[in-house]
């Protein structure tokens, strides 16, 4: 009898800690943001989200200072 009871107070243990061990994790990451589409400066090759590039007449720039330097260049040949 003395064994039936140190077994379950035994058992008992290991579920009160393996139960605390799960609220004690910390919470999954946040979900990753939405893959955006990816273009690249006319002027100086950088990549850059397409919501964040600016047009121009000679495609996307990153700045307004590179689609003015861009547009202001002779068109080559």
């Amino acid at each position: 009898m003395k064994f039936l009871l140190f077994v379950a107070a035994v058992l008992a243990l290991v579920w009160l800690l393996r139960g605390s061990s799960r609220r004690a994790m910390p919470p999954p990451a946040a979900a990753p943001k939405a893959v955006q589409d990816m273009v690249r400066c006319a002027q100086c090759g950088m990549h850059l989200p397409a919501a964040e590039a600016l047009p121009g007449r000679g495609g996307v720039f990153c700045s307004e200072a590179h689609r003015a330097e861009f547009e202001r260049l002779p068109p080559g040949p």
